[in-house]
């Protein structure tokens, strides 16, 4: 089983009542960083058996517009066990849940931090680890073995990078004089 671990994209900045910013939604650059996930992902040519995502706005945004990016037809699951107040154990639970089922190959897991690292370092270490993830980046772990492995992580910058090269003009730029 693939586990592709992707942190929301950029929702602006936090709001002080929890109320409010649960339903917080994505920002302009936050839903550039979704379609320049879902580009990464289908340059890959990966389709998903199946997309969880945390019950805020923000999550069930991205992978929404993830999903709409690289086709996904199936519905969306919202999850609990990815929601910011969610334990180890309860993403743990969610993990052998999936393990079972044969039509699981490949799962986007859509969250937050700090859970979302302890989370993806659960999966490669059987200590304490914790993986570094900015806003829209996201992980693929294989997970046919315990601990998991890493293979890849890529955040929307390098995305970026690697879009801006692709588009560029051919021609040599010159001095304006």
């Amino acid at each position: 089983m693939n586990l592709y671990v992707l942190r929301h994209a950029s929702a602006g900045t936090r709001r002080q009542n929890p109320v409010i910013d649960v339903k917080r939604p994505l920002d302009k650059e936050g839903k550039q960083q979704c379609i320049l996930v879902g580009s990464y992902l289908n340059a890959l040519k990966i389709q998903f058996d199946r997309i969880i995502s945390s019950p805020l706005k923000r999550s069930q945004q991205t992978a929404c517009f993830v999903g709409t990016e690289i086709g996904y037809e199936n519905e969306i699951i919202i999850s609990e066990a990815l929601a910011p107040g969610a334990t180890l154990r309860d993403f743990q639970n969610l993990i052998e849940s999936l393990n079972g089922n044969e039509s699981n190959e490949n799962i986007l897991l859509v969250g937050h931090n700090p859970n979302l690292t302890t989370f993806l370092g659960s999966l490669i270490s059987s200590g304490k680890t914790s993986i570094r993830l900015r806003k829209g980046a996201i992980a693929r772990v294989d997970y046919t073995r315990r601990p998991g492995t890493l293979l890849w992580l890529v955040e929307p910058r390098i995305l970026r990078g690697i879009y801006g090269k692709v588009t560029s003009k051919s021609r040599r730029k010159t001095s304006r004089k």
